[in-house]
């Protein structure tokens, strides 16, 4: 057991990683060291991230926060705190069932963990300012949240349950933080928020999204900027001419629409039309080419017919997104669904449902790569492994999209953060190749 060490574990989404990285910074200010995610956690305290999402996510905090209990039981650490959205959503429960945990955070109160930390013999370092993390990602590339919270309700979800009310942070704030990550060596920002079509409504009454990435692309040092999980009902459009206008700003927008029938649609409570929808896919097309679109389906929610499924499969191959995953429906309690509907949709055939719009993506992915052999493309390399440098295109966010390796050939000197122009010789379904030009 190290004594002065903290160990984080983050589950669940970026949005939980930049609350984990603003906890670490302030402990470290305090006098503590922190490390995240460890392969083998040595340090005396431990600080579990949760997620509350669905339910295999629950599943997943409840099993590392019992192995972590187990290492307190085996005198291996000396306290197990819990924070974020799992705790947030069921903190008595977890309290009454698992006592083994010393404290418990959620999602607005987790700063406290400070106070309860503080080292009386340490003095805290009185010049860390609220926005600045320890960042846990490679160097060149950061999240940046904007926002938390949603209005939108749709029937589904549990997480305005767990992050409450839509709230935007100042926009002079999050300027603040962008040029104090530039500073520290970050090159490309991933623009997160559980909704980032909202923002500026409850500050200003008004869209200020496509002011606010207007002003950020204009921070020298700024390479690019991809924005993660916006929403189909009242897009702020202008945002469109912004992603137009400024090269730094990735031709990359994630927008999960969820399904296509106006059935659908209307039971999931998306406050949108099919034909709104398709209007919306085409318009970005148009006033931003060569945009990649993300998004995100659901399959099994209550009330889905095997005709709603087919005419969702025939959608998707008429639409072909250039990225796209796909969830089941999970009954969550508190939502609307849970509330109203009946979960009656066997799980196979959720799970088979998943599959079948995968396998067409899949095909679709294959044939939309195949498009770049023989570009050249813009690739920020992000590591190396084993006989290839790992990077991505701008239309690539870490972790989740696809990547372009480049073959080691002659012990080929790449720096890991820098862009290098790279033409792509091959093309798999979710990977491209290619060598330096």
């Amino acid at each position: 057991m190290q004594k002065g060490v903290v160990d984080f574990i983050t589950l669940g989404c970026s949005k939980n990683l930049v609350d984990a990285e603003r906890v670490m910074r302030q402990l470290e200010a305090a006098g503590w060291r922190c490390v995240h995610d460890p392969k083998e956690p040595k340090g005396e305290v431990c600080v579990i991230n949760t997620c509350g999402f669905i339910g295999d996510a629950k599943e997943e905090s409840i099993n590392m926060i019992l192995q972590m209990a187990e290492r307190k039981k085996a005198g291996k650490l000396r306290k197990l705190i819990v924070m974020g959205c799992l705790s947030e959503r069921y903190r008595a429960e977890l309290e009454a069932e698992l006592p083994e945990v010393d404290e418990y955070y959620g999602k607005f109160d987790f700063e406290n963990m400070v106070d309860g930390l503080k080292n009386q013999n340490t003095p805290i370092n009185q010049n860390t300012r609220n926005y600045e993390r320890h960042l846990t990602t490679p160097s060149h590339y950061a999240y940046l949240k904007i926002s938390e919270g949603c209005n939108r309700m749709c029937s589904y979800c549990a997480i305005p349950l767990i992050t409450g009310r839509h709230t935007s942070r100042p926009k002079e704030e999050i300027l603040a933080e962008v040029r104090w990550l530039v500073g520290q060596g970050v090159k490309e920002l991933n623009v997160i928020a559980q909704d980032l079509s909202s923002y500026g409504l409850d500050l200003e009454k008004r869209h200020l999204l496509p002011e606010l990435v207007d002003e950020m692309a204009q921070i020298e040092g700024m390479e690019w900027i991809r924005l993660h999980y916006a929403y189909p009902t009242d897009f702020p459009e202008e945002l469109l001419d912004v992603m137009a206008k400024h090269q730094n700003v990735c031709k990359y927008l994630d927008i999960a629409l969820q399904h296509c029938t106006d059935h659908m649609l209307g039971l999931m409570r998306r406050h949108i039309t099919r034909a709104e929808q398709d209007a919306l896919i085409q318009k970005i097309r148009e006033r931003v080419p060569g945009i990649c679109i993300r998004t995100t389906l659901l399959v099994g929610h209550p009330g889905e017919t095997e005709e709603d499924f087919e005419e969702l499969k025939a959608w998707v191959k008429a639409m072909r997104f250039e990225r796209m995953g796909c969830f089941a429906y999970s009954n969550e309690e508190g939502t609307y669904a849970y509330k109203h509907y009946e979960d009656t949709i066997p799980q196979e055939v959720k799970d088979r449902r998943v599959e079948q719009l995968m396998d067409i993506q899949q095909a679709i992915s294959a044939e939309l790569m195949a498009e770049k052999v023989g570009t050249i493309q813009r690739v920020i390399i992000d590591r190396q492994e084993g006989d290839y440098w790992i990077g991505r295109t701008q239309y690539d966010s870490p972790e989740v999209d696809c990547e372009v390796l480049v073959e080691n050939i002659g012990h080929l000197s790449l720096v890991i953060g820098n862009f290098y122009d790279v033409k792509i010789t091959k093309a798999e379904e979710f990977d491209l190749y290619g060598d330096i030009c």
